[in-house]
């Protein structure tokens, strides 16, 4: 008889992530099949993807695609470094979890086997989830960890990782706020500059994406947002995943990021850039 688009988008952009979990057991019970399965064999293309996605809880999305990135030859770092960089302590463990029951793996080990150097040790460092999460600046530990990162980095030849690894992956996003100033204040320049000239490929990225969260997140991904749109081709893969998995955290922070940024609202750079089905779904989780 068809599928209803329409009737699709209306009901998976206006319910949470918990809802769709309810609907999917509640379609199981009435028609003993799997509501993914029906919609794969009826969907397709971007529109399909956009929809499976959202009937997967954010963490069960996200260890998906982390098994993507390690899955077969060739990791996709910066996919790593784009989840594993950004999110927070509570974040770490239910990724575990799914990641152990879906794909029977374990996903620090996963990590280390895919990834080697220093960008193993900063995403292992990450995945320990020991952030520490209270609001309170220290201001002597921002001067003293400056003094570290400086003497680490610019201060001689060779970047002493340890220091910046402790310091990104282990301080709460206010003390490294703090820790940032004392660093212009020591190092007469900011610390991505410094990052930059001393570090490359991917521990620069990793490095320049915690240095990013911890200023400001949701300018974070609205950069991510305006570079999957930007010059030739539409990254849709990213424009899903970011869509999907801060819908319900803070996407409106990154709405309005992106309007002061980019002097436009995020939902005209999604219509110009997307089409057809695809385009109203994502427009409807903007709303």
């Amino acid at each position: 008889s068809g599928t209803d688009e329409k009737k699709i988008i209306e009901v998976l952009s206006s319910r949470t992530s918990e809802q769709r979990q309810q609907i999917k057991q509640k379609y199981k019970a009435l028609y003993s099949k799997d509501l993914e399965e029906d919609l794969k064999g009826d969907l397709s293309g971007n529109f399909e993807k956009a929809v499976l996605a959202l009937l997967d809880l954010p963490c069960e999305y996200e260890a998906r695609e982390l098994q993507k990135a390690m899955k077969g030859a060739g990791t996709d770092e910066s996919l790593l470094i784009e989840i594993l960089c950004t999110r927070n302590n509570k974040w770490v463990n239910p990724h575990r979890f799914f990641f152990s029951t879906v794909f029977d793996r374990d996903l620090e080990s996963d990590v280390k086997s895919d990834t080697s150097g220093s960008l193993q040790k900063i995403l292992v460092t990450v995945l320990e989830a020991t952030r520490d999460e209270t609001q309170q600046v220290n201001t002597e530990l921002a001067a003293q960890d400056a003094t570290d990162l400086y003497k680490a980095g610019e201060g001689r030849w060779g970047t002493e990782e340890l220091a910046f690894n402790v310091v990104l992956a282990k301080r709460s996003y206010s003390q490294l706020r703090a820790t940032f100033q004392a660093y212009e204040k020591v190092c007469g320049k900011d610390i991505e500059e410094s990052i930059r000239s001393e570090t490359s490929g991917d521990l620069e990225k990793a490095y320049l994406t915690l240095v990013s969260c911890a200023k400001d997140c949701p300018g974070y991904f609205a950069t991510l947002l305006h570079k999957s749109m930007k010059g030739g081709g539409t990254d849709e893969k990213t424009l899903i995943r970011i869509l999907v998995t801060r819908a319900e955290s803070d996407l409106p922070a990154i709405k309005e990021k992106f309007q002061q940024m980019y002097k436009k609202p995020l939902a005209e750079a999604v219509r110009s850039d997307t089409s057809g089905d695809f385009r109203k779904l994502l427009l409807a989780l903007l709303h």
